[in-house]
Order: structure tokens, then sequence, then C-alpha cells
């Protein structure tokens, strides 16, 4: 196989599809990435089992072929070679040679045969939606999964499709994140998956905030996500969800109207002394005020003071912070309404308005 391309061309691509190659792993031709030459370009394809990333380049090839190189030390000559350099790959026998200028490397390579490949069953739906609007979709909910629990469902977001509409939802048992997007969709009946958060974090450093088209296809045991030129696959957890809809809090009597930012700085202050391992702040409502409190073991303490709406009765609710300012840092609006029935149950965090993400998060006793 020989080829020349431009390291401008080659380099992101290489960057995206090497993201997925873990440096430690239990066969070394994983730590490779796949290289095929035909008429139509080349493509390079790295996995983990689990997730695969395959990136299309439209280049002249003049000796097809294909073999797998070393993802890592492939990408970091690409990376270190000047702006605007040609790269010459010539591969011949188990070796691989890139030149460039008056650079010249020679790399150990390991036959194609022997490169997984990540079973795809048939598509059970499929749809297409802006690029930017999956990217935030995933934005907005993923901080909430849950990091190696284990239940292990919990270990990712559950994607789930209804008729004209998309929805994610994470949770990790403490805290829950759901947004929904409309999406050109019809379903016979609603379709629930759980992409891994290796799945999820891949998907964030391919995805751009762009208009462009981006397709998604749902099998039975997997999820690819196709870009005119970069195709994600994952494998899925093979699990139950727990019933989110059950948890999150309606008709809750005690609303708190507030400014989001200001907020989210005055929590932030305060926080600053609460106890490092549980992170607790103590929350106290009456009319027009609401109190935040934080105690440490050292006896420190913090305390302040925000002028929100609010017309409810007196209310004392603790709180793990960072569960709240992380719901806040994802509503996208300025205002944001709190949403309690009394100190034992959990709070609804929300835009206002009709916002299509919302947050649940547990009290916690202080």
């Amino acid at each position: 196989m020989q080829f020349t391309i431009q390291r401008e061309q080659l380099l992101k691509p290489l960057q995206v599809v090497s993201g997925v190659v873990e440096r430690r792993q239990t066969l070394p031709i994983l730590s490779n990435v796949l290289l095929k030459g035909d008429d139509n370009g080349i493509t390079l394809t790295a996995t983990d089992l689990e997730v695969q990333l395959v990136a299309r380049l439209a280049i002249a090839v003049t000796d097809p072929g294909e073999i797998t190189l070393p993802a890592r030390k492939f990408l970091d000559i690409c990376r270190t070679l000047p702006e605007q350099a040609e790269l010459q790959i010539a591969v011949s026998g188990e070796r691989a040679t890139v030149r460039s200028g008056r650079s010249r490397f020679t790399l150990a390579t390991l036959p194609a045969e022997g490169f997984p490949n990540v079973a795809v069953g048939q598509d059970a739906v499929s749809f297409t939606m802006p690029q930017h609007e999956l990217r935030e979709l995933i934005t907005r909910t993923h901080f909430a999964m849950a990091l190696q629990d284990v239940r292990y469902y919990l270990n990712g977001l559950l994607l789930e499709v209804e008729d004209g509409l998309l929805r994610a939802v994470a949770t990790d048992g403490h805290r829950l994140a759901l947004g929904e997007l409309p999406v050109p969709v019809k379903v016979p009946q609603r379709v629930q998956v759980i992409v891994p958060r290796k799945g999820i974090q891949e998907l964030l450093r391919m995805l751009e905030d762009r208009d462009s088209p981006v397709e998604i296809a749902i099998g039975s045991n997997h999820i690819q996500v196709r870009l005119p030129d970069l195709w994600f696959t994952s494998k899925l957890i093979d699990g139950r969800f727990p019933e989110y809809q059950r948890v999150i809090p309606r008709g809750g009597d005690k609303i708190v109207k507030a400014d989001r930012e200001s907020l989210r700085q005055a929590l932030t202050r305060t926080s600053i002394l609460s106890n490092e391992k549980y992170r607790g702040v103590r929350l106290l409502l009456e009319n027009g005020i609401l109190k935040m409190q934080a105690h440490n073991p050292e006896q420190e303490e913090a305390e302040e003071e925000l002028e929100v709406q609010y017309r409810g009765g007196d209310l004392e609710i603790g709180f793990n912070v960072t569960y709240l300012l992380d719901a806040l840092a994802a509503i996208p609006s300025e205002g944001i309404e709190l949403e309690m029935t009394d100190g034992n149950s959990s709070a609804l965090v929300q835009g206002q308005g009709n916002s299509p993400y919302r947050y649940v998060v547990m009290p916690m006793r202080l």
C-alpha cells in the first residue's frame, strides 16, 4: 500500500479515531489503527471491542492494501511534523515507512486479518438530526451517569426514542438528568438503549457544534452515529434502566425562582467551607429570601443570602452542593425554578418556562 497525504488532512481524523485506543490492552492489535487503502481513498479504524470509530478520507491511493499501525506512535509522528507537511506512507512486508521532507520513520505493523470488527445487527430505528442538537443533548445530561457502579446499567446514558422525540436520561442513584428534543422519527413502540460511558465520551469528542445532519441508527445490540466521513459504533449495555419517570417530583408546592448565575456563584462561595467528603450545604427558605449555609469539621462556617421569588412556608433542606452546581451549569436559561415539597423529598431543578431539560437532586441529612 502506498499513498501521499497532507498532514492537516490526516491529523484530525487520526486524532478522533485514536481516542478510542486504550494505553493498556489485552490484545496487542487493539493498540493499532487499521489502515485500508482502495480506489475510494483510505479508511482509519480503531476499536476497544466496545466502541469502534471509522474515518474516511478521499485521496488517491497508488497501491491498494490494508495493514495495522501503532496508533499512538503514528499519531505522535503526524502531530510533531511541521504544518503543511506532506506525508508519504508506504507499506512493505511487516514494516510501514512514513516520509516527510528530511524525516523518515519505520513502524512495526501487524496483519489486518487479526483486527477485530464490532458486530452490527439490523437497524431497528434510524433518523437524522442536526449535529449540534445531539451534542447539546448529551452535554447537558451525561454528567449524571454513574462511575463504576455495581448497578452496571447506571454506568451509561439512556437514549429513548418515541414518536417525534429523542430523550436522554442519566442517573447515579443520587441525582438524575433528563433532556428531550423533537426528532423526525416514527416508531411502533418506545425504543430504549443504554450507551456505555466510554461511547458517550467518544461521541462528545467526535460531534461538533455545527448544523450539519447526523444519522443515528439503533439496533438490538448496537448504536451507530454516522457523519459523512466518520462512523461511530458502540455496543449497548445489556440491562434494564430504572423507571425514571417515577422519581421525577410532581406537584411540589414550594417553588423558588432565582437568577441562575447569582445562585450558582453564591453556592460556589458557600461550598468552599463545606465538608470536603460529603459536600453538604443547607438551604433555608423564607419569604423572598434563600439562605445557604455550610460548615466543616474544622468548625469553619459560611453563609450566603440571596433574594429570590418565593412565597411558600419556611423550609430547611440539605443537598450535596456538587449535584446542585452541576445541574445549574447545565441549564441553558438565565432564570431557574427549584421545586420542592418538604425537607425529605427530592428537588426538581429546571429552567423557567417550558424547559426541555430537568434535573432531580435527592436531599441529604446534615
